[in-house]
């Protein structure tokens, strides 16, 4: 993950640290967020209470769109599985393999929602894949 992650509100560029969030759904720390949006508070007198709120919420959103990049869509699917959406998660899944198919992970992952779910042929097929993946 990029230390900064680069906002625009409106004309503004701003640079809100990523170390404000954390997890897989971008958990944030308000402790660290109130400081960084007093010390934005007083660069940018001009930016109301609800403006800063909006900048912070569109970095977490940029947080998460970044970090399932990295994770070839591997942090959705587990945001989606803590939410206990596991058709969901089986099947961004399913789209994660078609779109990364030589990423082993992506079919590592898909082998244990699939095992987890009683679909173990399956699983042990999808784990097979991604070990032959993984040894090239």
């Amino acid at each position: 993950m990029q230390d900064q992650l680069e906002i625009m509100h409106g004309s503004l560029s701003v640079k809100v640290p990523s170390k404000l969030f954390s997890g897989y759904d971008a958990k944030l720390d308000s402790a660290a967020a109130e400081e960084f949006k007093e010390i934005l508070g007083s660069r940018y007198p001009w930016l109301s209470a609800n403006s800063l709120d909006v900048l912070i919420e569109t970095a977490r959103k940029k947080y998460i769109e970044t970090l399932d990049e990295e994770t070839s869509g591997l942090s959705k699917v587990e945001r989606l599985r803590r939410q206990g959406k596991l058709d969901s998660a089986k099947q961004q899944l399913r789209h994660n393999v078609e779109r990364y198919p030589e990423d082993p992970d992506v079919w590592y992952a898909l082998g244990k929602m699939l095992c987890e779910t009683g679909r173990t042929e399956e699983g042990y097929e999808a784990f097979n894949r991604g070990r032959s993946l993984f040894r090239k």
